[in-house]
């Protein structure tokens, strides 16, 4: 199906004054485009009301969430959609008064922290809440009012206290959640684990059309909106698609039981677009109104702090969490500041203009910023949760092999700057958790790729995709070829799930969780392979 998207006029009257790098880079650009600063004025904020008593169907179709855990504090995220596959989701163009309530336990006797804050429309009434002056390292219940209806309950954790040593750290690492690939059962799944922290590697949604029957969900009891059938690209477009993504029971349950820690790939916005570069061959205000855009629905229905808010086309999602002293974890953003991607992009033959040492997977100031962190980590475990394949991956075990030039493969120089850095640093347990490839990869990270012998100075953790790619197998066709090629490959599953990681004093534990099919609803899970990493002693060996 096709479809005219339009921006609104002044969102594209502002664009057009700035070609691509310059608009990128001038002072003030950010403020020239309009519709991504669309925040809440003055005026705005003066403007009347809407009684919440009035809201006659549940606004809370879209659940709760939380994220980004800091010692002291969490952060509480909801949206207001009492119609979430409507543009405007059921509510007039004015703002709304939530009561939020965090507390000690599930029944809400124990209140710790009550308030109120304000759903605007310029954020498609989303609310991001972060509540101050916690307790560290404990759990927490929250839930939402407005006027008649209250929300889920959902729970969260503060982190551990600074310069602590807390004896494990259990985390999940998700990825890569097509909803017209499958059902996201793995998340009813994750819902029952026991975890601290979900860290989510990238395509939390894609840009693709999804059809009247939810494509490979082929849906007998419902029919989705024409407007879904159509390639998103204007702000009502993402907002539309995450609503849909979030009308999931699993995916809305997921939330509410865990923290999540969220970085984006590439499909949030547009598949395999480099920096300000799209895959497609348009004009560089339409690329970076479409940027924004998605930028701008990133953040509204993401729970993240107020520092990733972002401005026009541009938002800094890299950042910092610790855990103690057990872990720190630095979140990358491999797409918006990566030079583009070399021969073409796809699987090529390594070559001059893949290897050019000016290439750079990262942009130098989040490079200079993780090298930093590492000099000043007295984490024992540096964890790095990323989007594409860090380690080399060879496609077959022959002189004429092929790699992909969408990950760290086709940015080499990048990869090693990274590890010469982590050596300097001293960084002694070094792990990459990774996303995008739709299977799950435990890998060594070698010092020197070319000899097998090198020492091994990491571990990368592929987390295969939620439901991108169907129902997948356990061994894909490739698994001798790459497998044989890679010997520092130790695992290799192509089925949908998650995995989970435990961080302890002694060592870590990877196990890949995984369903037989996503076509259909119900599948049950089971641990395809569990690996341990020691401290001290990097490589994963079977557990």
């Amino acid at each position: 199906m096709t479809s005219v998207h339009r921006h609104d006029p002044e969102f594209r009257a502002a664009a057009q004054h700035f070609g691509r790098r310059r608009f990128l880079t001038a002072t003030g650009a950010a403020a020239a485009l309009a519709f991504a600063v669309q925040l809440p004025s003055a005026g705005a904020a003066a403007a009347a009301e809407f009684d919440g008593r009035r809201i006659s169907e549940d606004p809370f179709t879209l659940g709760v969430a939380s994220g980004d855990p800091l010692p002291g504090s969490v952060l509480l995220w909801t949206r207001l959609a009492p119609r979430p596959y409507e543009p405007d989701a059921g509510l007039p163009r004015r703002r709304v008064s939530v009561h939020w309530e965090l507390a000690h336990d599930e029944r809400f006797a124990r209140v710790v922290r009550r308030g109120r804050a304000t759903a605007h429309p310029e954020f498609q009434h989303t609310v991001h809440v972060e509540v101050p002056h916690l307790e560290s390292g404990r759990r927490f219940f929250y839930r939402f009012r407005v006027g008649d209806w209250t929300s889920p309950v959902g729970r969260t954790r503060t982190a551990p206290a600074e310069g602590s040593r807390p004896a494990a750290l259990k985390l999940a690492a998700v990825s890569c959640q097509a909803y017209h690939d499958g059902y996201f059962t793995a998340y009813g799944h994750l819902a029952q684990e026991d975890l601290d922290a979900v860290f989510h590697l990238g395509d939390y949604l894609y840009e693709y059309a999804v059809t009247a029957t939810g494509g490979a969900r082929a849906y007998t009891d419902r029919r989705l909106p024409a407007h879904f059938n159509r390639e998103t690209l204007t702000l009502e477009d993402y907002r539309l698609r995450y609503a849909l993504y979030k009308s999931d029971p699993d995916l809305r349950a997921a939330h509410a039981a865990h923290n999540f820690v969220v970085t984006w790939d590439d499909h949030e916005t547009e598949n395999n677009y480099a920096g300000d570069i799209p895959e497609n061959d348009v004009p560089p205000e339409e690329f970076l109104l479409r940027r924004a855009a998605a930028y701008r629905a990133y953040w509204e229905n993401q729970p993240l702090r107020r520092p990733q808010q972002p401005q026009g086309p541009d938002m800094q999602l890299y950042r910092r969490l610790r855990f103690g002293r057990l872990a720190q974890f630095d979140i990358l953003d491999t797409r918006q500041y990566r030079s583009n991607q070399a021969y073409g992009d796809g699987w090529q033959v390594p070559g001059p203009e893949s290897e050019d040492p000016s290439r750079t997977m990262t942009g130098a100031t989040q490079e200079r910023w993780l090298l930093d962190g590492w000099r000043g980590s007295q984490a024992l475990w540096n964890v790095v949760p990323q989007q594409v394949v860090f380690a080399r991956r060879r496609n077959v075990p022959t002189p004429d092999f092929k790699l992909s030039m969408d990950s760290w493969d086709g940015y080499p120089a990048s990869r090693r700057r990274i590890l010469d850095g982590a050596a300097a640093a001293g960084v002694a347990n070094l792990m990459v958790l990774t996303g995008d490839v739709h299977v799950g990869y435990g890998l060594d990270i070698k010092a020197d790729f070319d000899d097998p012998g090198s020492r091994t100075v990491g571990t990368e953790i592929v987390a295969t995709s939620i439901s991108s790619g169907k129902d997948g197998s356990d061994r894909p066709a490739n698994h001798d070829a790459l497998t044989t090629a890679n010997p520092h490959m130790k695992f290799y599953n192509g089925r949908r799930g998650y995995v989970t990681v435990e961080l302890g004093a002694e060592q870590a534990r990877a196990d890949f969780r995984t369903v037989p099919r996503v076509t259909t609803p119900g599948a049950p899970i089971a641990t395809a392979a569990s690996f341990v990493t020691e401290a001290g002693n990097p490589g994963l060996r079977p557990a």
